[in-house]
């Protein structure tokens, strides 16, 4: 925020100084480059999966999600994913519990190693869309949490796990649907009388634009306006 607040003081000075078509020129190439460091985007291109400037896990949402669930407290909340990855490691740093369902054997593997004790990781076939649902449906029946805060839908047979997310989440929850341009979610969701925001924009080391869509009741905690409105500098 510092660092932001000095680049802002920065750039005022040499905008007064500098005559018009070199200060939009300058903007013009500055403001993608900005994007890209800040973000993490540079980063997650030249690695080939999601992080931050600083490295650090982040999910494969896209940016504006990022953003605004990152000012969102999840300290005592309880997550459960269908389709891990990079993401995983992003929640457990901020839930009490997360609970993961991912069909690639060799991906669960690697995640395995990388995950901290609060998290759970389940395998699951994706290969069978009604063989995927007996098994997410059995693991969650034999699991203490009833319902869940946070309920993500990136991977899996991910029309089906729509019935299954819905059943699930807790009464003041949300549910985080990635690429929600397609799989159906939008016929998915019909008539179930939940709240929905989509966030239209760029995905960590992706070139085109996608959109991560939040549904949630009216009593969720992420969307009460009694959050502050975060200042506008990446962390």
């Amino acid at each position: 925020m510092t660092q932001t607040a000095t680049l802002h003081r920065a750039l005022a000075r040499i905008k007064t100084a500098v005559p018009r078509p070199i200060r939009s020129l300058s903007t013009a190439a500055l403001a993608p480059v900005l994007f890209s460091y800040n973000s993490g985007h540079f980063q997650s291109t030249l690695k080939g999966i999601a992080v931050s400037r600083r490295g650090e896990p982040i999910p494969w949402y896209s940016y504006p999600c990022i953003d605004f669930l990152r000012h969102r407290p999840f300290q005592d909340k309880t997550v459960l994913e269908f389709g891990g990855g990079q993401s995983t490691l992003w929640w457990a740093r901020r839930a009490a519990k997360v609970v993961t369902l991912e069909g690639d054997r060799g991906w669960l593997g690697k995640l395995a190693t990388k995950v901290p004790g609060n998290v759970e990781l389940h395998h699951v076939t994706d290969i069978d869309r009604n063989a995927c649902v007996e098994q997410a449906e059995e693991i969650l029946r034999c699991r203490p949490e009833l319902t869940y805060d946070v309920i993500i839908i990136d991977g899996l047979w991910r029309f089906e796990m729509i019935d299954i997310a819905v059943r699930r989440l807790a009464n003041n929850g949300m549910i985080i649907c990635d690429d929600a341009d397609g799989y159906g979610f939008h016929q998915g969701f019909l008539g179930l009388e939940l709240n929905r925001v989509d966030f239209y924009g760029h995905v960590p080391g992706g070139a085109f634009p996608h959109v991560t869509s939040i549904y949630f009741p009216s009593t969720s905690f992420a969307f009460s306006s009694n959050h502050r409105i975060p200042l506008a500098a990446r962390q």
